[in-house]
C-alpha cells in the first residue's frame, strides 16, 4: 500500500488526511501545537458538506516517521514552506515524490531548491475549510479537489497511477492535470486579489463585489494578473479575468479568503505569495500593477506587525 506523509493539519491538509485515512490508505499526518494534542487523545473530527468523519490517524511532531513515505504533500502555508522543507528533507527517501499545495505560484520552485527535479511534482487545490478548534476540521464550500501533473507538462505513468489512488469520489477528487502550471495560475488569479481586497476592504466577498468602487478594483487586479501571467508566457487567455469574475459573482456572501481571516486575528500572513508577489513580478517583467501595488503597500505595515510578534 502508498504510504501516504502529510506535513500541515490546517483546513487542507487536515481535511486531506482524515478523507484518505477514512478510505483505508496508509496516512502520516504531521501537525504541531493543541490541534496536535487534540488528535492525539481524540482523533481527528471532519465536519462537511459531503459527510462528518471521526478518524484516528498517525499524527505526530516529528518528520522522521516520514521516512518510508511514498509521496509527501506540503499542506503549510507559504511562508512556512522553506523551514518545513529543512525539517523535513534529511528524513525523506531519494524515490519519494513530494508536492506543495500553498497558494501562490512559488511551490515548485521552492521544493526544487532542495529536493531533485525528478522528485518534485506540481500540485494545487480547491476547498474552502479551517480547523475549527483544535481536532476539528470544518469544510463549508467548494467540492474538494488536488490538481497534479508533472511541472514540466504532459501525462505520465506516475501521476495518473498517484491520481487514481489518490481519488476517492465526491469527498476528494484528484485529478491529473497536463499543465499544472497554468492551474497554478489559473487559482493564483482568483486568490490573490479576492485575499487582497478583502483584506484592505474588511469586508465579505458578497460585500466588496456589490460595491461598483470595489469591484472595479477587483476586476482591474484580475486583469493585472493576466497581464503580468501573459509577461511570463504563462498563457492566461485575457477573457479568463472576466469568468473568473462571474465566478466570484457565485460564492457564498459571507465568505473571506485565508489571508484576510488571518490578518483579523493578528496573524501572519501569504501577503508576501499573493498581491506582494504580484507587484515585485510586475516591476521585474516591465507590466504595471497599481492595485497590487496598493494592496501590498497597504497592507504591509500589518503583516510587518504581526511578524514581529513570532
Amino acid at each position: 500500500m502508498m504510504k501516504i506523509g502529510i506535513i500541515g493539519a490546517g483546513g487542507a491538509g487536515g481535511y486531506f488526511a482524515g478523507r484518505w485515512a477514512e478510505a483505508g490508505l496508509d496516512v502520516t499526518l504531521i501537525a504541531r501545537g493543541e490541534h496536535l494534542e487534540a488528535m492525539h487523545k481524540h482523533g481527528l473530527t471532519i465536519i462537511s458538506l459531503f459527510g462528518d468523519a471521526h478518524i484516528r490517524i498517525p499524527v505526530d511532531s516529528d518528520p522522521s516517521t516520514l521516512a518510508s513515505a511514498d509521496i509527501v504533500l506540503y499542506a503549510t502555508k507559504t511562508w512556512q514552506l522553506a523551514e518545513a522543507i529543512q525539517s523535513s528533507s534529511p528524513h525523506i527517501g531519494p524515490d519519494t515524490l513530494v508536492f506543495g499545495i500553498q497558494n501562490g505560484v512559488e511551490s515548485i520552485d521552492v521544493l526544487r531548491s532542495t529536493f531533485p527535479e525528478r522528485n518534485v511534482l506540481g500540485a494545487t487545490c480547491r476547498i474552502i475549510s479551517f480547523i475549527d478548534k483544535p481536532g476539528v476540521i470544518r469544510h463549508v464550500g467548494v467540492e474538494p479537489e488536488i490538481l497534479i501533473g508533472e511541472p514540466g507538462g504532459g501525462d505520465s505513468e506516475r501521476v495518473q497511477q498517484l491520481a487514481s489512488t489518490l481519488s476517492i469520489g465526491q469527498k476528494l477528487s484528484v485529478i491529473l492535470s497536463p499543465n499544472i502550471i497554468l492551474e497554478l495560475w489559473k487559482k493564483f488569479l482568483f486568490f490573490a486579489p479576492v485575499s487582497g481586497i478583502g483584506s484592505v476592504t474588511r469586508c465579505t466577498i458578497g460585500e466588496f463585489r456589490a460595491v461598483e468602487q470595489t469591484r472595479e478594483l477587483l476586476a482591474a487586479a484580475l486583469h493585472e494578473i493576466v497581464a503580468v501571467a501573459r509577461a511570463a508566457n504563462i498563457m492566461l487567455k485575457p477573457e479568463t479575468a472576466d469568468r473568473v469574475l462571474d465566478f466570484i459573482d457565485t460564492l457564498p456572501t459571507d465568505g473571506t479568503s485565508s489571508m484576510q481571516r488571518d490578518f483579523s486575528d493578528g496573524r501572519r500572513t501569504e501577503l508576501e505569495a499573493l498581491s506582494g508577489h504580484v507587484s515585485k513580478l510586475g516591476k521585474t517583467l516591465k507590466v504595471a500593477t497599481p492595485v497590487h501595488d496598493f494592496i501590498y503597500q497597504s497592507l504591509l505595515p500589518l503583516e510587518l506587525k504581526a511578524q514581529s510578534r513570532l
